[in-house]
């Protein structure tokens, strides 16, 4: 390919990825109303599929700094939204769970996610959605193993 066409290329991925990352956040935002950030629903999100999680293991998850997280966490927990406990063998771990509260509000709030993706994807054939989630999941490797090699280095 030519410098040119490449810087092109380059030019339009970073402007397209830039919008319709900006663009989601905010229609993800609108769903959530104003009880929750995407942060914290993205942290709820993440709590609920797998159960229990400690604070350490949230912030490897989404690649932020553990203050990051306990502020996310504390404000989370102050809303009554997550429960905390102690491991009875090791007291320094903390395990973080839905309250059900918090599970309430996540199934609430991830209907109405769901609702606005289905939207999206239903301006879509099945054929184009299978094509974008194919090369989606391949851009996803490609960056992995970059990182993965400069973690490396």
């Amino acid at each position: 390919m030519a410098k040119t066409n490449i810087k092109e290329l380059v030019d339009l991925y970073v402007d397209v990825s830039f919008s319709v990352n900006t663009i989601a956040d905010s229609l993800v935002k609108e769903q959530l109303g104003t009880e929750l950030t995407n942060e914290q629903h993205y942290t709820l999100r993440y709590i609920n599929k797998v159960g229990s999680c400690t604070s350490t293991e949230l912030a490897e998850v989404f690649e932020v700094k553990k203050s990051a997280i306990t502020a996310i966490i504390n404000r989370l927990f102050e809303k009554g939204l997550i429960d905390r406990s102690r491991d009875e063998n090791d007291r320094r771990l903390v395990y973080l769970t839905l309250s059900d509260r918090g599970e309430k509000l996540f199934l609430k709030t991830e209907e109405r996610v769901n609702k606005l993706v289905e939207s999206i994807i239903g301006e879509f054939s099945e054929e184009e959605i299978v094509q974008f989630l194919k090369t989606y999941e391949k851009l996803n490797g490609i960056l992995q193993k970059i990182k993965q090699n400069k973690v490396v280095e």
